[in-house]
């Protein structure tokens, strides 16, 4: 496979209670690996010392999410799912984002469907994909609170979709709770609260798998996630977003706005596949949510 979109991860935020005079030129960095990609934080108004249990706070919920949604570490809860078929005492963040991820598979009329892995493991390595297309179902899912369970052998769940988002949801709820107000998360997805340093909103560009921008959008209090199929060329030179039924994508390029990333992250993926009629049924079911670009 060939990623063609940059993987860079990128936490800035501010203090609340920081008197901008006193500390205008206070702060601290971070650099590092996070979610498997160079990463770094930067918090304003404080200083390194008072920045380190933020940062530390900070790599530990990085490191705890990894372990639940990861499909590269054999102890994470999604790769035990897929591995046995069955998930006993699941993580509640496991479950929450299966809940989501059903209402965005009933919004879009199935085109979201993170049962699509099996189908998405037969792609990577050119394998014939009719046996794989067997094992995909996202009905054939069942979660509660003490158990998730696939009701046909072979399946397995990609929360690539959709995790992304929800982590980088946490992680902005996680610099609010410790009183940084602007806070802009882009660790895949981008969640923006507050301001900038100087007053003015958030502007973040939307670009193609080239690194062209091609749109750039102001938000305060949002979340912005785009999808590009051929973001990543599998074998055969198809993109890795796979419509369940196998199809091809009808969008080279979404992009969608939410007041989650993880609403925003779902639908942005789900959109590649849609018609535009459809897409915008899909989006109105979300309050708030909105279609930044379509092509």
């Amino acid at each position: 496979m060939t990623l063609t979109r940059r993987r860079f991860l990128s936490i800035s935020a501010a203090a609340l209670a920081a008197p901008s005079a006193a500390v205008a030129g206070q702060g601290a960095r971070w650099n590092g690996v996070a979610l498997g990609a160079s990463a770094t934080m930067v918090l304003a108004g404080v200083t390194s010392l008072e920045a380190r249990p933020v940062f530390a706070a900070l790599e530990a919920e990085l490191r705890r999410l990894e372990r639940i949604f990861s499909l590269y570490r054999d102890d994470s809860a999604l790769v035990r799912l897929n591995t046995d078929g069955r998930l006993d005492a699941p993580p509640p963040e496991l479950l929450e984002v299966l809940a989501l991820a059903g209402a965005i598979h009933d919004a879009t009329g199935g085109a979201f469907d993170p049962s699509v892995q099996p189908l998405w493991q037969a792609r990577a390595v050119g394998r014939e994909e009719t046996a794989a297309q067997s094992r995909v179902g996202w009905q054939s899912v069942r979660f509660d609170a003490g158990t998730v369970r696939f009701d046909r052998p072979g399946m397995a769940l990609t929360l690539n979709g959709i995790a992304q988002g929800y982590v980088s949801d946490r992680i902005a709820g996680l610099l609010a709770a410790r009183g940084f107000g602007d806070v802009l998360v882009d660790i895949g997805e981008v969640v923006a609260r507050g301001r900038r340093a100087d007053g003015a909103a958030w502007r973040a560009g939307i670009a193609d798998p080239d690194g062209r921008v091609v749109e750039r959008v102001t938000l305060r209090d949002r979340a912005l996630a785009t999808s590009a199929p051929m973001g990543t060329v599998m074998p055969g030179g198809r993109g890795h977003i796979i419509d369940p039924s196998g199809r091809a994508p009808r969008h080279a390029l979404v992009s969608v706005s939410a007041r989650r990333a993880s609403v925003a992250d779902g639908l942005s993926t789900a959109l590649c596949l849609l018609d535009a009629g459809a897409a915008r049924r899909a989006v109105a079911r979300f309050a708030g949510a909105r279609i930044e670009v379509f092509t």
